[in-house]
């Protein structure tokens, strides 16, 4: 329900009238929907389990769905490795394997011609040629995982080489014997949920927590999440709204006091029921204490809107009171069966606003507004393009008479709702008998909104940039956005050299604000470095060395791709330049996540061409006309899987 809701499908008939828009009754809006035969939440039953693969935290408890279509067999998830078998590659285009193998090829030949030139130029020193042998190291590990054979096969005769996957995690390890997260993603093509898992562990943003369903977010997926949290936060005070907390126990009565709103969460409520343990008589350990059962069942929150309201009765006597507007960080409960980090948690984390106004209009202006905020957040920080709409009836959140949503579309043509805004009309202010006295002197009940986003932008964050070497951070949430590497280091006259020119280079980076790291740890070699951080997510690497020192320069790396640049180093333009850098990185992961939208949105005009655009496989947004009818909602969810997402705004107005 509400911003992770879960859709349940039943099996009904379809009106021969559900897409024909020349019906009298048929609305004129138009209906986005997504085709989810790929969904994540989809009916695949999910395990918290171990299944040997460092950092698999969730894995299908079952090979994935294959839907028999006539005589037609429709792969959602392919993991045939045959050059000649088309994937998708999560990016919305087709790649063949052998396209992919190319690429790639071209790559490590050309990492490993450098390093020849540089050998055949008499260079010896291992300080220079260490990095460029990394990364080829890198590349090669990369070739590995793509084809599951090594790119040098040994000659006859010979004796095997030591794998470059091996090779690379062995380095990686050596610096940290403590870490586990050296392991070889796999790539998009081959299977999209185990990337997913894989890029979030690799990246050292979750770890699997003792507790089911719950994650552990680590130390750098916290810090993504405090620059997402500060930019928001500051937005949501500039529309007048302060920050509070409530309670993290609700009594059971409070939840049943709204109707609609008990229905919607009671099956996802964990209950507290005594306040003490005992020695289990036994001799089995604890057990809850007889003698401390509470005379009310609490609920632990799963959303505050209860708690709240019974506190606005408290503070809402006269219209002077309004509009009173409150928000709180805080974690949630809800007793999800089927999870995955970030996108779906018992726990999780998120905020929540609640708002009480004078009018109708000023609480459904509030509602949009909100949405607002949050569909600039997505763009102008996340660098995720969204749709906004309304939610149909049966999606709406829990008692509220109107649900706005943003509608996100990953790489592979899953859709995530990102954010919503609800506009609660009176039904909590009834509940809890929340009235004021207007300037008449007159009781009046007050109308509501409440709206929240949760860590689950995280995970649309990761399924909408990132790649098969890692995480791909937009530098506005990165919580570094360039790591210095020193590079070249041994000799103390070099490296006292390399360590004052550093100095002038953080200087210019923090006179500007820019985020900044110098990983300058000496139990670990520039190539290991450039692989870490590359799987992290930094969007830029700079990496200086004595003859970039003599040469006034340093040489820079974008995670998005390209060739290294040399950049010159001037106290007074070296951080504009390296700013400009990251607003391209910035405005280019946008560029391509929009167009990615806008090539998978499709008009279609009937059922019938809806129907066979998902059975070819086509994923993605679809623009159809409908006719607002539960029923065919329902039907149209068993017969095809496909889920109504929202009445754009765009295509239907505010």
């Amino acid at each position: 329900r509400g911003i992770l809701s879960v859709s349940i499908f039943f099996s009904l008939k379809i009106s021969a009238l559900a897409f024909n828009p020349y019906c009298p009754s048929m609305m004129k809006a138009r209906f986005l929907m997504n085709n989810v035969m790929h969904s994540m939440l989809g009916s695949t039953p999910l395990a918290l389990r171990s299944l040997g693969r460092q950092g698999s935290l969730l894995q299908p408890a079952m090979e994935p769905v294959r839907s028999m279509r006539g005589s037609r067999l429709v792969r959602w998830a392919s993991t045939e490795r045959g050059g000649d078998v088309t994937e998708d590659c999560g990016c919305g285009e087709a790649t063949t394997l052998d396209e992919m193998k190319k690429e790639l090829k071209q790559e490590i030949e050309k990492v490993a011609d450098k390093i020849k030139q540089l050998k055949a130029d008499g260079v010896k020193e291992k300080s220079v040629l260490q990095p460029d042998i990394d990364n080829l190291l890198s590349l090669k590990a990369r070739w590995e995982t793509l084809t599951g054979e090594p790119f040098d096969p040994p000659k006859p005769g010979q004796k095997p080489k030591k794998a470059a996957n091996q090779q690379v995690q062995q380095k990686a390890a050596s610096s940290n014997s403590n870490e586990k997260e050296n392991f070889v993603i796999t790539p998009r093509a081959t299977d999209y949920s185990q990337w997913y898992q894989d890029v979030i562990q690799a990246a050292q943003m979750v770890d699997q927590s003792p507790v089911k369903g719950c994650m552990v977010i680590r130390p750098w997926g916290m810090a993504v999440w405090d620059e997402l949290k500060d930019e928001l936060n500051r937005r949501i005070k500039e529309t007048g709204t302060q920050n509070a907390y409530f309670p993290l126990f609700i009594p059971m009565s409070f939840l049943s006091k709204e109707a609609e709103h008990v229905e919607g969460f009671a099956k996802e409520c964990a209950v507290v029921t005594h306040h003490r343990l005992c020695a289990d008589p036994s001799g089995k350990g604890l057990m809850a204490d007889p003698e401390a059962k509470l005379e009310e069942p609490l609920i632990v929150r799963p959303t505050s809107e209860t708690i709240i309201w019974d506190m606005f009765r408290k503070w809402i006597s006269s219209y002077r009171d309004l509009p009173l507007k409150v928000n709180q960080w805080a974690n949630v409960v809800r007793w999800e069966l089927r999870t995955r980090p970030f996108l779906r948690s018992a726990e999780f984390l998120w905020q929540e606003g609640h708002t009480a106004h004078a009018s109708k209009e000023e609480a459904d202006g509030c509602a949009r507004e909100m949405l607002d905020v949050y569909a600039e957040v997505a763009e102008g920080i996340l660098a995720i393009p969204v749709v906004k709409g309304t939610k149909s009836p049966s999606e709406r959140f829990a008692g509220a008479d109107e649900t706005y949503t943003i509608e996100a579309l990953m790489q592979n043509g899953w859709a995530l709702q990102s954010g919503t805004s609800h506009f609660l009309g009176q039904n909590f202010a009834k509940a809890f008998d929340v009235k004021f006295q207007n300037a008449d002197q007159s009781a009046e009940l007050v109308w509501a909104t409440s709206w929240g986003v949760s860590t689950r932008l995280l995970g649309a964050l990761v399924m909408t940039h990132s790649d098969d070497a890692g995480l791909v951070l937009p530098p506005q949430v990165s919580p570094v956005q360039v790591v210095i590497i020193p590079v070249g280091r041994g000799k103390k006259e070099n490296d006292e050299k390399v360590d004052a020119f550093l100095e002038k280079v953080t200087a210019a980076l923090k006179s500007q604000g820019i985020r900044y790291k110098v990983d300058d740890r000496d139990n670990m070699k520039p190539g290991p470095k450039f692989y870490e951080w590359e799987r992290r997510g930094v969007p830029l690497r700079v990496e200086v060395g004595p003859r970039d020192v003599d040469a006034n320069k340093v040489v820079v790396a974008r995670r998005t791709g390209g060739d290294k640049q040399d950049l010159p180093f001037d106290q007074t333009n070296f951080a504009q330049d390296i700013k400009k850098q990251l607003q391209d990185i910035q405005t280019g992961l946008l560029d391509a996540a929009r167009k990615r939208l806008e090539e998978n949105t499709k008009t279609v005009a009937s059922y019938d061409e809806l129907k066979t655009k998902l059975e070819n496989g086509e994923t993605g947004f679809f623009l159809v006309p409908w006719k607002d009818d539960a029923v065919n909602e329902e039907t149209i969810k068993t017969e095809t899987k496909a889920t109504i997402r929202c009445f754009p705004f765009a295509h239907n107005g505010p």
